[in-house]
């Protein structure tokens, strides 16, 4: 049991860092009992402002063939789970089986649809909406060395609506990814025997 300690987080990112906020907000309120160790980023971000503003270790590492490499580097030892929150470069396979079911993802759509390399932000709004699709959604699931191919965490669905647009249409699912990936997180807890608050 994980009575005394939080539990630690890493948070990577690639750009607003809005499910950041979300998971800072929510250690801050004590819905997680967590504690994010740090926040990183692969380009320039404006997720990394947030972190800063809350206290939080941040920084960016350059985008090479070793960004998975030093992410182990860096981590190994020191969080529980890594969460990947709009972090848009590929991990590599040494890096997923070393971590395995220790880092998930949060996907803007409902996989195993609308999922694998390319499928990342409005392109997979876009996507849905091209192919007439009636709902969309968000899914949280673990990382695996197959582009957004793990299991399935959580999942929350959502109509769309008439005359839909890729910015209607993520702004949408914005609106449940936090509280989504808040929960997925807790449910991980809950199964690992972390204390949790909510």
């Amino acid at each position: 049991m994980r009575d005394e300690q939080p539990f630690r987080l890493a948070v990577l990112i690639s750009g607003r860092g809005s499910n950041l906020q979300a998971l800072i907000d929510a250690v801050r309120s004590g819905q997680l009992r967590a504690r994010i160790e740090c926040a990183i980023a692969d380009r320039k971000a404006y997720g990394l402002q947030r972190a800063a503003a809350a206290g939080i270790p941040s920084f960016q590492l350059k985008r090479d063939e070793q960004i998975s490499e030093n992410i182990h580097r860096w981590l190994a030892g020191r969080v529980d789970l890594i969460v990947l929150a709009g972090f848009l470069s590929i991990l590599s396979a040494e890096f997923c089986k070393k971590w395995v079911g220790k880092v998930i993802n949060l996907h803007p759509a409902l996989l195993p649809q609308y999922g694998g390399k390319g499928f990342y932000g409005k392109r997979v709004h876009r996507a849905v909406i091209e192919n007439g699709e009636k709902e969309s959604g968000a899914t949280v699931h673990y990382v695996t060395a197959g582009v957004d191919k793990g299991e399935i965490i959580a999942q929350q669905r959502l109509r769309l609506s008439p005359g839909e647009s890729p910015d209607s249409l993520q702004q949408k699912i914005q609106r449940i990814e936090h509280p989504l990936l808040v929960g997925a997180i807790q449910k991980l807890m809950a199964e690992r025997g972390a204390r949790i608050v909510g």
